[in-house]
């Protein structure tokens, strides 16, 4: 693992730290969390730590094995520094558009690092959108299918799955990685331009009060 992945490993380790502090200390998983009326009660530091704690184990290494994988690709086109910037990024923009999205439902709460993490993800098929993902999926029409069914999931609120946070994390993945990487983005300008029609299709959905 090349040294400057060390920043990445800081991430997971502070994700498994506080997560396992979460499983067991109600209160401070209760404090932590994202909770739309606590946030506008005026706790916004719910917005960046609610991403690092986890329901569980298995939502937990979910994330962490997500973010291991694509992470160094995003680390190998601009650097470390900018990764966590994008990492982080991609964490404000899950919860705010969440935060947005269900601002009518004081009640509403979530957690887990998977809007950050669907974030690096983008970033990481921005610059390698011909990359496989589960095996014979390029990354550009994995990234597509994901959003439109991210939608779909906001619409019809299926599952317990924080569908907002993660195309709010792509959105913010998405934008980041078009300024901090343009060099490498213009040149592939048709996967990037299709990989953005979903969150222009959002954007038009939110504005015709169709979402």
């Amino acid at each position: 693992m090349g040294a400057l992945n060390i920043y990445l490993i800081i991430i997971i380790a502070l994700n498994v730290i506080i997560s396992l502090k979460g499983f067991n200390d109600y209160s401070f998983f209760e404090k932590f969390k994202f909770n739309v009326a606590a946030v506008k009660s005026g706790e916004q530091y719910r917005n960046i730590s609610s991403g690092f704690l986890h329901a569980d184990m298995q939502h937990l290494l979910f994330n962490m094995i997500t973010l291991f994988f694509f992470a160094p690709i995003t680390i190998a086109y601009v650097g470390a520094y900018h990764f966590i910037l994008i990492y982080i990024v991609s964490l404000l923009f899950g919860s705010l558009l969440s935060l947005y999205f269900h601002k009518n439902e004081p009640h509403y709460s979530a957690i887990g690092a998977s809007g950050a993490v669907t974030g690096v993800l983008f970033s990481a098929i921005l610059f390698e959108p011909m990359m496989t993902i589960n095996f014979f999926i390029p990354g550009w029409l994995f990234g597509i299918a994901y959003l439109f069914y991210s939608m779909y999931g906001m619409k019809n609120k299926t599952g317990n799955i924080g569908h907002t946070a993660h195309f709010g994390g792509a959105i913010g993945g998405y934008v980041l990685t078009l300024l901090l990487g343009t060099q490498y983005i213009i040149e592939t300008p048709i996967t990037t331009a299709l990989i953005g029609v979903p969150i222009l299709v959002l954007f038009v959905l939110l504005k015709m009060k169709k979402l």
